[in-house]
């Protein structure tokens, strides 16, 4: 099977819906064709309507059939397109400039992202680190809109609301933003990130324990929120206020992960609701953990095809996407 190395030679080799169904089903079905309702490998294919009928159970199906390309009157060429460009473009695609590269509405655009994103997740229960002395760098930011460019009413609101909380009180640092937290694995170069409700110690430490090995190397800045982390892990930190960098202790990896985040926040998304904030954030760790590197030389095509192999088995409706109805798998 011929796998396109460029943005161009993808442009040309799926411009034949034939070969886009034949790609996908490559991709979806390792050894061959399987039914989606009943599991069968019976079946007969409909070349004039590109489907499959089960012998079976006798019911018929599309390559689409439960990936996240389900009920999608959008052809393949155009989502493969889609695919590509969130994949390989640094600091994301916004859903007005796939709406017009593909020429698809901007709504139709953000639903398909919102459903490309949902592949891209990877729900890995492998902890990191590990009782050898592996190193791990755990960070907290906050993302929301520059208190500068608010409508002076919105600025002092948040600013009232500040004042008025105590210290002891307050489960957020900045009123008005989310937080995000974040672990990374320096021996793997693997990041792990999730929108946290606050950042209180039972909430930062929960996730710590959830990934990351008992016994590994945790270096953090000096953050309340990480204290006694040693009654677990080999804990040290260093105090931003004095340094940044003390030989191996640093959260530089992180920060240079959140810079990238930011980038694609500010820079292409320009306005993220908290409500959908978790989704961007799986794209860019998608991203940042099959970046090229020196050790791992990977190519577009290799982020293409790998997102791809984890489109099946997922759902997404429009009404799960704006949050009418809870999410659901494809099955």
């Amino acid at each position: 099977m011929k796998v396109p190395k460029t943005l161009m030679e993808c442009i040309r080799y799926f411009s034949d819906p034939d070969v886009c169904v034949e790609f996908v089903a490559a991709m979806r079905w390792l050894d061959g064709v399987v039914c989606p309702h009943c599991g069968g490998r019976q079946h007969s294919y409909l070349k004039t309507r590109r489907i499959w009928k089960c012998r079976d159970c006798r019911k018929q199906f599309s390559v689409k059939a439960g990936t996240i390309f389900e009920d999608s009157p959008v052809p393949l060429d155009k989502w493969l397109m889609a695919v590509w460009m969130v994949v390989n473009c640094k600091n994301g695609v916004s859903s007005w400039e796939l709406h017009r590269d593909l020429k698809v509405t901007q709504k139709t655009a953000w639903f398909m992202l919102g459903r490309i994103r949902l592949a891209l997740q990877n729900n890995s229960f492998v902890k990191m680190g590990g009782s050898d002395g592996g190193a791990v760098e755990v960070d907290e930011t906050y993302v929301g809109g520059k208190s500068t460019k608010m409508h002076k009413s919105r600025r002092l609101k948040i600013q009232n609301l500040r004042n008025m909380t105590p210290n002891w009180l307050a489960t957020e640092r900045y009123p008005g933003k989310t937080a995000v937290h974040g672990i990374l694995d320096r021996a793997q170069g693997k990041v792990r990130a999730t929108v946290v409700p606050n950042v209180k110690r039972a909430t930062l430490q929960g996730e710590i324990e959830k990934n990351v090995h008992p016994g590994s190397i945790i270096y953090s800045d000096k953050a309340v929120s990480y204290f006694r982390l040693n009654e677990q892990y080999i804990h040290e930190t260093v105090d931003h206020l004095k340094e940044y960098v003390r030989g191996q202790v640093h959260t530089n990896g992180m920060e240079n992960f959140w810079s990238l985040l930011k980038r694609g926040l500010g820079g292409t998304y320009v306005c993220v609701e908290p409500f959908h904030l978790f989704r961007y954030v799986d794209e860019q760790v998608f991203r940042y953990n099959n970046r090229a590197t020196k050790d791992n030389p990977l190519e577009d095509s290799d982020r293409f095809m790998l997102a791809l192999s984890q489109v099946a088995g997922k759902r997404l409706t429009y009404a799960e996407l704006t949050g009418k109805v809870g999410e659901t798998s494809a099955f």
